[in-house]
This record gives structure tokens, C-alpha cells and sequence, in this order.
């Protein structure tokens, strides 16, 4: 991954603030090790860190790009899957590149279609475009929001970044919660309200949405794609083949990397899947796949089932090596490992996670990245397949308020009597979760279970999901876990839910 973040004010010449923009940079500099740049003039500064996988030597940023009439520079982080694809079509247009960079497709796609553009990426992202002529910033995210772009909006500014805490480094942003704030940490967390930075006047690009901010000193933001309710036309077999097709080709597209890449393996159906294609395609260049699995010490001795774990994982991981002759590394974690790595793991997030969760992520992630540097994950398959109890089981499924959610009341006995009923009267879980219901797309004659179906994957959509994203995204610091978006939007539309329990991630 990278790290993006930068300022626009009209009102200062910020040429003059070069050691305020080198630690807004450095706050994010574990994003992207391998380089950094800054692009400053008088009233724009972007910023970069980059973890160098496509292009190692080229593809180096900010990058600029003048057709004659404009002078574009960008900040990006993401990854582009149908880069060939687009720089087909843009060499049509008449467009010449000098790398093989997707930032480069990505910043002459956007000086040939404008905000259009973001309709034609396959692939995961946030960027930033700088229009010298126009004066004005575009913003934009991926469609489902696994890349993060915060921002902080004051009458004479904005400060985006990747993280809060490059934002927070500006001298002028305040490091002030509000109850809004309290309430997301003690009601929400580990997840918040889609949009919400937590701190005060701190929002994000939603998933899907791009902006203009320019000098009016206002910020126009855009929706340009969302999910849609449709009928599903196809026979079993059609499904079956599409589905297949559609995996296939994101796994695929995601082993495109100049530099070593491995997999995650669970033992389960997501990362199983994913490392068995990535492993035929690496046998085909006479490659042996890297696989990655994490334990816990005397976990055989302790280990208790439970609706989300029913089975531990180790012996599923060695029928799956086996099946794949990788190169498998085990990490063995240890109580006294996972209780320091707390701490640095609530400051990459930026706020209180997911705890253990997120500490044995980022113990697992620093020994992956003594092997490879970008890893592929099966995470936030459950989402889409349907692994969870809340999509199996009916009486989970059909209570009422998010389904991972349901401790509200013991969670506010952890608050002071007079911010409690703060907190009650903003009444703010359940005025989200209805949010959230009326924003699912629906098809008339419908049965309650159908319907309830699809409000339970808006659900996941917009919470769940977003909460597992944030936590790969600032943990794995050796590289990404990522997800399709083709995968996504043909199986939601749809409604493909796999009724099978898929135990493992």
C-alpha cells in the first residue's frame, strides 16, 4: 500500500510550509517506505509514500502530466486490474506513456474523461488530482472503499490523507472528540458510521463517491455508482461459470506485482481458493507459491468452538499445503506477543479495533514481510458468500439492529451517568441502522426472508465489511489484502448467498 495526503488553501502560500507538510508525510511514511515525493506551489501541496510494487523505478509520484492545455499532478494509492485494458484505449485516444505504472493510466485517463473516468477502473483506489489551471482538486475512492481518504474541511481549507493521523499532524486541525465522536467510539467501534472520522470535522470520501474542491473554498461531492436490485436471469449452470469466471479473473489480476507475492491460507474456502489459483498460475511459470498461516501456541489445548469458529484451522491448512506442494511458513503467536503489539496496533488504526484481532494481524504481517511484499488475502468473503451466522441462521438474521452488534445497553454502563443519556438521546444505533435499511435497493413481490436478505448484505456492505477492510488496510504493512470489484457487484446484484457454511477466512 501507499500513503496519499496534501492541503489545498487559498488563503496562504503554503511554499512556506515545508516542515508542516514533511510531518503530515512522515506520520504516513510506514505506508510506503520505498519512496516518497512533494508536489508544492502556492496554494496546493500533495504528498507521497510509496510501497513500490508495479514499476519499481517509473512509477514514482507525485507524477505530472500536461496535454497542452492543463497540467495535471496526482497522488495515488491503489491498484489498477485492467491497466492493459485502459492503456489500450487511451493509446487510441492518442495518449503516449514512458512507464508501466497504472498511476500513469490512471492520471491520462483522468485528463481524457475527466471525473468520468472512475466508471472505467477495475481495481481498488484513492487519488488526488490537481488541476493547475483550473485550481481546483479532484478526490475520488474505489467502489467499495478498500482504500481509505480522509479529509478535514474548515472555510479557508482542506487537509486530506490516507490516515487520520497525517491530517491530525497539521498544527491547525484540533484533536478534540465531540459526542458524535464518543458515540461512535463506545456505540460503534471497532466499526463507525460510514463517512465519520470520529474526530471533530474529520469525514471520509465515502466508497463510490468523488469531489471538487476548488476556490470557493466548497467541496462537491458526487455519487457515481451504488448497488442495484435485479432479477437473476441465470440457470444454476450459468451462475456456477459466472461465478467461476468472475473469481478466476480477479485472483488472476491481482498477481500482476514486480516484486514477491504470496497468499494467506486459513485452511478455509476463501484463501483456499485463492492460493490454489494463484499457485497453477505460478506453476506455470515455473514458480512455487509462498502460502502464509498463522497459529496460536497451545491453541490444540484451548481452542472452544463457536458459530463463527467451529473448527481450528490447523489441520485444514496442512491438507491445503499438501494439495499445493507451497512453500508454507507458519507464525506461531504467544499471548506475551499479542498483549505488546496492542498498542501499536490501535495507533495504526488511528482509534480503538478489534483488539487481539488487529494485534495478531500486524504480529502475522511483520513476518510475512521477511518473504514477500504484497500478500492476497480471502478476507471479507464471508460477506459476499454468506458465511456468517447472521445469513444461515433465521432467528440472527431477523433480529432486530446489526446483527455484530447487540450490547448497546452494556456498552453505555462503561460511560459516566450524564454522557450516557447523552448518548441515549442521540439514540444514533438505531437511527443508522434504519438509515441503512432504507438505503437498500429491493425488488417488488419479494418474500420477507429475500428481503431481509438483501438488507442483511447492505448491512455487511456498509459496516461490516468497511470495519475488516480498515483493519487490513492499516495493518498489513508488507502489502494488500484486497478484493474485486467485479466479484462484488455481480454477486450482490444478484443475490448469489451461498447457503454453506464457510467456516474459515
Amino acid at each position: 500500500m501507499c500513503g496519499i495526503a496534501g492541503m489545498i488553501d487559498f488563503t496562504q502560500d503554503l511554499r512556506t510550509q515545508e516542515k508542516i507538510l514533511k510531518n503530515m508525510q512522515q506520520a504516513i511514511i510506514r505506508r510506503g517506505p520505498d519512496q516518497n515525493g512533494m508536489h508544492v506551489t502556492e496554494h496546493e501541496a500533495l504528498l507521497h509514500t510509496r510501497l513500490a510494487v508495479i514499476d519499481p523505478e517509473n512509477g514514482r509520484q507525485p507524477m505530472q502530466y500536461t496535454d497542452g492545455t492543463e497540467t495535471y499532478t496526482i497522488v495515488y494509492n491503489g491498484e489498477l486490474y485492467n491497466t492493459q485494458e485502459l492503456k489500450t484505449k487511451l493509446e487510441q485516444q492518442g495518449c503516449y506513456f514512458e512507464t508501466n505504472s497504472d498511476t500513469e493510466v490512471l492520471l491520462k485517463a483522468y485528463a481524457v474523461y475527466g471525473a468520468e473516468c472512475v466508471n472505467l477502473f477495475n481495481g481498488i483506489f484513492a487519488f488526488a488530482i490537481w488541476e493547475q489551471n483550473k485550481q481546483r482538486l479532484f478526490l475520488a475512492r474505489d467502489r467499495i472503499g478498500v482504500k481509505p481518504l480522509f479529509y478535514h474541511l474548515t472555510d479557508q481549507h482542506i487537509i486530506f490523507g490516507s490516515e487520520l493521523k497525517a491530517i491530525l499532524a497539521h498544527p491547525s486541525v484540533s484533536h478534540e472528540i465531540d459526542s458524535n465522536g464518543v458515540s461512535q467510539v463506545l456505540l460503534f467501534a471497532p466499526g463507525r458510521t460510514p463517512g465519520c472520522g470520529v474526530f471533530k470535522n474529520m469525514h471520509e470520501i465515502l466508497p463510490a463517491h468523488y469531489a471538487y474542491y476548488t476556490r470557493k473554498n466548497k467541496l462537491e461531492i458526487s455519487c457515481y455508482w451504488k448497488l442495484e436490485a435485479r432479477e437473476h436471469t441465470d440457470n444454476f449452470k450459468q451462475t456456477v461459470e459466472h461465478v467461476r469466471f468472475l473469481i478466476t479473473d480477479s485472483i488472476q489480476r491481482q498477481l500482476v506485482s514486480d516484486v514477491p507475492i504470496g497468499t494467506f491460507l486459513s485452511g478455509g474456502l476463501d484463501s483456499s481458493i485463492i492460493s490454489s489459483v494463484a499457485s497453477r498460475e505460478f506453476a506455470k511459470q515455473g514458480r512455487i507459491l509462498d502460502t502464509f498461516s498463522v497459529d496460536y501456541l497451545d491453541n490444540e489445548k484451548y481452542f472452544q468452538k463457536s458459530k463463527f469458529q467451529p473448527n481450528s484451522d490447523p489441520e485444514f491448512i496442512r491438507n491445503m499445503q499438501e494439495y499445493l506442494n507451497s512453500n508454507h511458513h507458519w507464525t506461531v503467536i504467544d499471548t506475551p506477543q499479542l498483549a505488546s503489539a496492542l498498542c501499536d496496533a490501535v495507533k495504526a488504526r488511528d482509534l480503538p479495533g478489534m483488539a487481539d484481532v488487529d494485534a495478531s494481524l500486524l504480529v502475522f504481517c511483520k513476518e510475512i514481510k521477511n518473504h514477500v511484499t504484497v500478500a492476497l488475502s480471502g478476507e471479507c468473503a464471508d460477506e459476499l458468500f454468506g458465511g456468517y451466522p447472521w445469513y444461515r441462521d433465521p432467528e440472527i438474521r431477523m433480529a432486530y439492529g446489526f446483527p455484530w452488534s447487540q450490547s448497546t445497553d452494556y456498552r453505555l454502563n462503561f460511560a459516566k451517568p450524564e454522557i450516557a443519556e447523552i448518548l441515549k438521546q442521540r439514540n444514533d444505533i438505531n437511527q443508522a441502522y434504519q438509515a441503512t435499511l432504507d438505503r437498500t435497493a429491493l425488488l417488488s413481490g419479494e418474500s420477507s426472508t429475500e428481503k431481509r436478505m438483501r438488507e442483511m448484505m447492505k448491512l455487511n456492505l456498509d459496516w461490516f465489511m468497511q470495519t475488516l477492510l480498515e483493519v487490513n488496510v492499516t495493518k498489513v504493512k508488507n502489502g494488500e489484502c484486497q478484493i474485486n470489484t467485479d466479484i462484488f457487484r455481480f454477486l450482490v446484484i444478484t443475490s448469489i448467498i451461498c447457503p454453506c457454511n464457510v467456516n474459515h477466512i
